[in-house]
C-alpha cells in the first residue's frame, strides 16, 4: 500500500510539471506570434509605404512650395501675392523690351538714370533757398552684407556642383549620365543660336514664373502622365542599351577591375 501511495504522488507531480511547463511553452508562443503580428502590422499599414507608391515629379516628397524654399521667392514665384508676382515679372518684360527691343545698353541706361536723378535733387535744393522752404531729404543707401555674401555662397555651391558633374562624366564611368549631359548641351547650343543671354534668361524667368504655379494647380493630372513617359523612356533606353550601348567595346581599364 505505501508503494501504492508513493507512485500516486510522483505520477501527481509529474502531471503538475508537465501542467506548468505546457503554460509557459504556450505564453512563450503567444507572446511571439504576437510579436510577430506586431512587427508586421506597421509594415503593411506604415504611410510611407503608401506615399512611396506615389509618383512625383522630380522624386519630391514635400509640397511645392516647400520646394522653393517656403519664404517670399516661393510666394512671388507660386502667385501667392498677384500684385507683386505682377510686378516682378512686368518689370522684366519692360527691361527685356528696353534691352532687346529698343536695343537700349545697360551703360547709357544706367548714366541716364544718374543724370535725370541729379539734376533733379540739385534744381530741388537751390530752388528751396530762394523759395524759403526745407531741402529735400536725400536718403543714406547702404548695401546690407549679408544677402550679397548668401547669394555668393549659392552660387559658389551650385558651380561646385556643376564642376563635380561634369568631373563624373569626363571621367567615363557612367555613360548614360554622359549622353544625358552631351544631349542637354547639345539642346542648350541650338537655343542659344537663335536668341542671346539675356532673351534666354528673360524666358527662363517666365517659366520660372508660369510653370511651377500651373504645376501645383494640376499636379495630379501631370504627376501620371509624367509617370507613363519615364516608363515608355526607360523601356526605349533599355532597348537602345541592347542594341547598342552594349556593343560598345570596352576599355582595357573596366576589364581590369571587373577582373
Amino acid at each position: 500500500m505505501a508503494e501504492d501511495l508513493d507512485k500516486k504522488e510522483e505520477t501527481l507531480i509529474e502531471e503538475l510539471a508537465e501542467k506548468i511547463h505546457g503554460e509557459d511553452d504556450s505564453s512563450s508562443s503567444e507572446s511571439e506570434s504576437e510579436k510577430e503580428v506586431k512587427k508586421s502590422k506597421p509594415l503593411a499599414s506604415s504611410p510611407s509605404s503608401v506615399k512611396d507608391k506615389i509618383f512625383r515629379l522630380f522624386g519630391r516628397e514635400k509640397p511645392v512650395h516647400q520646394v522653393f524654399g517656403g519664404g517670399k521667392p516661393a510666394d512671388v514665384l507660386l502667385w501667392r501675392n498677384k500684385k507683386i508676382s505682377a510686378a516682378v515679372l512686368g518689370g522684366a518684360t519692360a527691361v527685356w523690351v528696353l534691352f532687346e527691343l529698343l536695343e537700349y545698353h545697360l551703360l547709357t541706361l544706367v548714366c541716364h538714370i544718374l543724370i535725370l536723378a541729379l539734376a533733379i535733387l540739385f534744381l530741388w535744393s537751390n530752388a528751396t533757398t530762394y523759395l524759403k522752404k526745407s531741402p529735400p531729404r536725400i536718403p543714406e543707401v547702404r548695401l546690407p552684407e549679408e544677402p550679397f555674401l548668401q547669394f555668393a555662397a549659392a552660387l559658389r555651391f551650385e558651380i561646385n556642383r556643376a564642376l563635380a558633374v561634369l568631373r563624373a562624366v569626363a571621367s567615363g564611368r557612367d555613360l548614360k549620365k554622359f549622353l544625358v549631359v552631351i544631349t542637354g548641351l547639345w539642346f542648350f547650343s541650338i537655343i542659344g543660336s537663335y536668341c542671346n543671354f539675356l532673351t534666354l534668361f528673360y524666358i527662363t524667368f517666365v517659366l520660372l514664373h508660369t510653370l511651377p504655379v500651373l504645376y501645383e494647380k494640376y499636379e495630379d493630372k501631370v504627376d501620371p502622365f509624367v509617370e507613363k513617359a519615364m516608363i515608355e523612356i526607360r523601356k526605349q533606353y533599355a532597348v537602345f542599351d541592347a542594341k547598342v550601348l552594349s556593343k560598345i567595346p570596352r576599355g582595357p581599364l573596366k576589364d581590369k577591375k571587373r577582373a
